[in-house]
């Protein structure tokens, strides 16, 4: 999966599961609510999630690619 500025945070989530410790470094906390969090997920790009932190989009893609490469992709 090639992860984009246009990449939905829901669509990573499905495919290599919950990276919550790694956006956490940018200052994307979790939500308290698990269904809420995930609802947020759908609507929310990866562009968006930098710019709300303001974390460099440049920065914040190639910390996502540096971490789900160390991951499993999710089956089912």
């Amino acid at each position: 999966m090639e992860i984009t500025k246009d990449t939905k945070v829901s669509e990573i989530l499905e495919k290599y599961g919950d990276i919550a410790d790694v956006m956490e470094i940018f200052g994307v906390k979790r939500v308290g609510g698990y269904s809420l969090r995930k609802y947020l997920t759908k609507v929310l790009t990866v562009q968006t999630a930098a710019k709300v932190h303001r974390v460099p989009l440049d920065e914040f893609l190639d910390t996502l690619h540096a971490a789900v490469a160390q991951m499993p992709e999710q089956t089912g």
